[in-house]
């Protein structure tokens, strides 16, 4: 096998800041906003990416994988940033002299503020729109492009949908907030305040965005817009290949160990359907498959069950459990046959020494997926740095570095030299 990629992840409008043309920015000043708090400068990692990368390489990491943000690159519909796309060069060129492998994600989850006023992602025009991006990046950038991711969790509106039904029977049927449900998305979302929200945000987004039902990436799809997202992954992975042919091509979904009771089967099967299986056939043109995953779920007869309250839990309500991850793998193998790239995996948590435990874990767990023959090309542990956990704001620490936000002064973490220790292991 080549190289092991060992390295961190990030995505733009969790660590750059600033990102002033994109629809969450947008939403993150709304009167009615479901974000507890605003971005802001973020970590500044726009200004910083130097440092950062220097910090990867000193701690003997290899690879950096870190998106590129549309609503920068494309600010208004039709007008590429000549300047930003410099930027972004710049970040590439950065990776190259300092011996990280750039893996490049050319969408997470922030769009152009112009997109959604437009449709959006429920709109077929969204195809076209993502697949010119994705020509301009791959004409502008394609001499340091290695592997490119081209949507980040593409399935994340499904899963959206699915918790949103969810959370509204348990309210119907206990007039109670659903607090357990929070921890079922591996993204931060506050669903209470969303569902106290909805009427007043509805009429402010008509302001906002032209519509009171503004389709960002995030918002519960339909199967129609489940459908145009990977129609926009494969007409973006063949407009890269078109200028790119080098260029390895992949989408990263957002994956939970299902674990069926006894009497779960029938449902496991159908979430385990919705969540990866009918992908499969958007899938057959990839050169590798983004793996992203942080707990499981236990599926009864009736659906999700919620993790014990005895259970160890992160700060984000998962339930601690890093072993997912190699069930995971095997199990994305063996039905898609693609090489595997462990995109994102990691644990929010203020105790450093249990993101070493869950990366020395989840480590296990691939090292026993290669032991089988199983091609894992790499693991890229979320996050880098602590940074802004979406909906969540800056409560939720992720990092391998810990980031002082009034000066911006990195602090790493054990965990980060930790992981760097690993280089080479995979490589045997």
């Amino acid at each position: 096998m080549k190289k092991f990629l060992l390295g961190s992840s990030t995505s733009a409008h969790q660590v750059e800041g600033n990102n002033l043309f994109s629809d969450y920015w947008a939403m993150e000043r709304m009167q009615y906003t479901d974000f507890a708090e605003k971005s802001g400068a973020a970590v500044d990692h726009y200004h910083r990416y130097g440092e950062d990368i220097a910090l990867m390489k000193k701690a003997g990491l290899n690879a950096y994988r870190f998106s590129i943000e549309w609503a920068r690159v494309e600010p208004e519909e039709g007008r590429f940033d000549e300047g930003e796309i410099a930027h972004y060069r710049d970040v590439l060129r950065c990776c190259a002299e300092n011996g990280i492998e750039p893996v490049v994600t050319l969408h997470h989850f922030t769009s152009p503020k112009w997109l959604i006023e437009k449709g959006g992602w429920e709109d077929p025009a969204v195809v076209g729109y993502f697949a010119r991006y994705a020509k301009k990046i791959a004409e502008s950038l394609g001499e340091f492009l290695g592997y490119v991711c081209t949507i980040n969790e593409a399935n994340m509106g499904i899963q959206v949908s699915a918790i949103a039904a969810r959370y509204r029977a348990q309210m119907m049927a206990k007039a109670a907030a659903a607090q357990s449900l929070e921890g079922a998305a591996q993204v931060g979302m506050n669903f209470n305040t969303m569902m106290e929200n909805m009427k007043k945000k509805a009429e402010e987004n008509a302001r906002v965005f032209g519509t009171p039902t503004p389709q960002v990436f995030v918002s519960a799809r339909t199967p129609e817009g489940d459908a145009l997202v990977m129609q926009a992954h494969v007409a973006a992975r063949e407009a890269i290949k078109a200028v790119c042919p080098q260029a390895k091509v992949g989408v990263t979904l957002s994956l939970h160990d299902i674990q069926p009771t006894a009497d779960g089967e029938a449902r496991a099967a159908k979430e385990w359907d919705e969540e990866f299986a009918h992908y499969l056939p958007y899938l057959q043109g990839d050169d590798f498959f983004g793996l992203q995953n942080y707990t499981r779920s236990v599926i009864g007869r009736d659906g999700l069950i919620p993790a014990d309250e005895s259970m160890r839990r992160t700060q984000m309500d998962y339930e601690f459990y890093p072993e997912a991850l190699g069930h995971v793998i095997r199990r994305v193998y063996r039905e898609s046959g693609l090489p595997i790239l462990v995109t994102e995996n990691g644990i929010a948590t203020a105790k450093d020494e249990e993101r070493v435990e869950f990366i020395d874990k989840a480590l296990a767990g691939v090292r026993e997926c290669r032991a089988e023959g199983i091609p894992v090309l790499g693991y890229l542990h979320w996050s880098f740095c602590d940074n802004f956990e979406w909906q969540k704001g800056f409560s939720m620490t992720f990092g391998l570095v810990a980031v002082d936000r009034t000066t911006m002064e990195r602090h790493p973490k054990e965990s980060l030299f930790h992981l760097g220790a690993y280089a080479g292991k995979f490589n045997d």
